[in-house]
């Protein structure tokens, strides 16, 4: 998204002039975490804030000057007071830690990613506050960023005898997030958030609602409490809270919810100071921006007036019912625009791509620091409400059956001379300001050549002035890291390995993660054929696995049901010895095991099962 060469720069900016940003930033600062580097018991630091020190000075020629000023603001760090009993800890993760003080200890919304993180905020907040007895957890919803941190709040017990409060379906969403794709996600999130990259005016910059993601241990402690309707309400620790369901929106489970008694709304990730994401570009679902619209027009109605302050779990809070009222509903507005906007010109025959390159926002939401694309662009997010509706297919029977990019950038380069031709005529494109156009034909290039250095070298040059043109953080890093491999070939920590299979998974989620781990064509060839039940004595289910045809498929009855065929392996055993049969430790299944135990082992072989699973520890830093 280049700042020359984009359908995308609003013609009308936000004026740099306007510090109210700053001021709301830094309004309530208390004290900071110094030095604000985080380690973990090996020593590994797994949180630096300070390496975006150099974003304290001018903005240089490699940096879009807007993205530069967000960067500012974002990577401010420490102890704020939000209003009286309410702070929160900002900078020293991705998203923010908020804290309520209750009658007898406090309430903490969204302990962060990683426990490490997440100790030294609450050590910070209790340096000034006192050390307060954590008195509930509240999760704002399914992300990692809002519950990877909890065990640091409960260092002492995975199984705190207090409430902690989630949306309805928050387990289900936690623990299927990324089943089935989560490799390749975390390959294409080691490119959005520029993982590999320097933190530097000529590298990472921050990742649009924050600055990075922390890379401690993450942990989840189960809500026992679950809220299910707006306007349900709770008493925790003598705090009045509201709820609003808005699942589906941001995340497919998710609450807002308001403190009568301070009159504070947190908006959980609903509205923050950026365009936010419809549709990811580390992959997932697209979401759904009509919905999202709704809700936000709900919050206003529901608590919008009645508030002075609205935090949420990413970026700073806005003070005044006022400016909250308008905040609010101009985010409101941005995801209702371009959802209606998108769907009335696919309507009239424009193709995604198309609508992108078409669509701008009015200049009353163009002139607002909050609307930019820092985290979501309107082109990606035009594409994306295109095809939750329409799909990948354009309409166009010349797309329908395309080559691979290797043999389609084979045949452009011979149609244009050669590699050599093509990078010469990529460099006048480039000269001329079509870095766009030169991308796309040195990508044809490397895909043909992909040994040629000239044509790489050439390609990386490219991509890194789109990068340093972006004025959205995730685009920025994707160029960068594009221009990185290019240099130095491919990182191997971005090469994900086959999932791990997450012990919290539900039986169903279990084998179905199984299911994508099968190899259908050796199985397939191999003729393997089979069926096996397992009685899960603790679930009280039996479940009958069947492979034909190189997929795995599974089903199950209640523990008293039986099959009408008897399999060709049946055992019985707990969820947990299950999870040591998946990883090959099979002593326990056999010693009850009917037929042939050597089919369980021939799955096995059939899968790309890891062969160890992680501490427990980590399981959501694999959902």
């Amino acid at each position: 998204m280049s700042a020359s060469a984009t359908a995308q720069n609003n013609d009308i900016s936000p004026s740099f002039d306007d510090l109210q940003d700053f001021e709301s930033a830094s309004r309530g600062f208390i004290d900071a975490v110094k030095p604000c580097i985080i380690k973990n018991a090996d020593g590994r630091t797994v949180w630096n804030n300070d390496e975006y020190d150099f974003l304290r000075g001018e903005c240089p020629p490699t940096v879009n000057a807007k993205l530069w000023r967000h960067g500012q603001l974002c990577a401010k760090q420490g102890l704020f007071e939000i209003t009286d009993g309410i702070y929160q800890i900002r900078g020293v993760d991705i998203s923010n830690m908020t804290i309520v003080e209750g009658q007898t200890g406090i309430i903490v919304i969204d302990p962060l990613v990683s426990i490490e993180c997440a100790e030294v905020a609450l050590a910070l907040y209790r340096k000034h506050r006192g050390d307060r007895e954590v008195t509930a957890i509240v999760y704002s919803h399914s992300h990692l960023d809002h519950f990877g941190g909890a065990q640091g709040v409960f260092r002492e017990s995975t199984d705190p005898k207090i409430p902690i409060i989630a949306p309805e379906g928050f387990m289900e969403e936690v623990t299927s997030e990324n089943i089935y794709a989560g490799p390749s996600m975390r390959r294409r999130a080691a490119y959005m958030y520029g993982i590999n990259l320097p933190r530097a005016s000529d590298g990472q910059v921050g990742v649009g609602i924050g600055m990075a993601t922390s890379t401690g241990t993450n942990s989840l402690i189960p809500p026992n409490v679950l809220v299910k309707h707006t306007g349900e309400e709770h008493i925790v620790d003598g705090v009045k809270i509201v709820f609003q369901m808005v699942s589906g929106t941001e995340a497919p489970s998710e609450f807002n919810f308001f403190f009568p008694q301070h009159r504070t709304l947190y908006i959980a990730e609903c509205a923050g100071h950026c365009l936010h994401n419809i549709i990811t570009l580390r992959g997932a679902l697209v979401r759904d921006a009509k919905a999202w619209s709704s809700c936000l027009d709900e919050s206003v109605q529901l608590f919008g007036r009645d508030s002075d302050v609205l935090c949420s779990g990413h970026t700073w809070p806005t003070w005044g019912s006022k400016k909250i009222v308008e905040f609010v509903s101009e985010q409101r507005d941005l995801y209702a625009y371009l959802h209606d906007q998108t769907v009335r010109l696919m309507n009239l025959g424009m193709t995604g791509i198309e609508i992108a390159e078409t669509l701008t926002l009015p200049p009353s939401l163009q002139s607002k620091w909050h609307t930019q694309g820092f985290y979501g662009s309107i082109s990606h997010n035009v594409k994306g409400i295109y095809e939750r509706y329409m799909t990948w297919f354009d309409g166009n029977p010349a797309h329908l059956w395309q080559h691979p990019p290797t043999q389609e950038g084979q045949r452009y380069v011979a149609c244009m001379g050669g590699v050599h031709q093509v990078i010469k005529m990529a460099k006048r494109y480039a000269e001329d300001g079509d870095l766009r156009f030169a991308a796309t034909l040195l990508d044809h290039a490397v895909r043909a050549a992909p040994d040629d250095t000239q044509a790489k070298s050439a390609l990386a040059d490219v991509y890194e002035k789109l990068g340093q043109g972006a004025e959205n953080s995730t685009w920025r890093n994707f160029y960068l890291v594009g221009a990185q491999n290019l240099r130095r070939g491919v990182d191997s920590s971005t090469i994900t390995a086959p999932p791990t299979i997450n012990p919290a998974l539900s039986l169903a989620q279990l084998f179905g993660a199984v299911s994508v781990m099968v190899d259908g064509p050796r199985a397939a060839a191999a003729a393997e054929s089979f069926d096996i039940d397992i009685h899960v004595l603790d679930e009280q289910r039996r479940w009958r696995l069947t492979l034909t045809n190189g997929a795995l498929t599974y089903r199950s009855l209640a523990a008293k049901e039986n099959w009408p065929d008897a399999a060709g392996l049946s055992f019985e055993t707990s969820k947990s010895g299950l999870l040591e049969a998946l990883r090959g430790s099979t002593s326990s299944i056999y010693r009850e095991a009917q037929g042939n135990t050597g089919l369980w082992q021939k799955l096995l072989a059939l899968t790309t099962l890891s062969a160890e699973l992680e501490p427990k520890q980590q399981e959501a830093s694999r959902l």
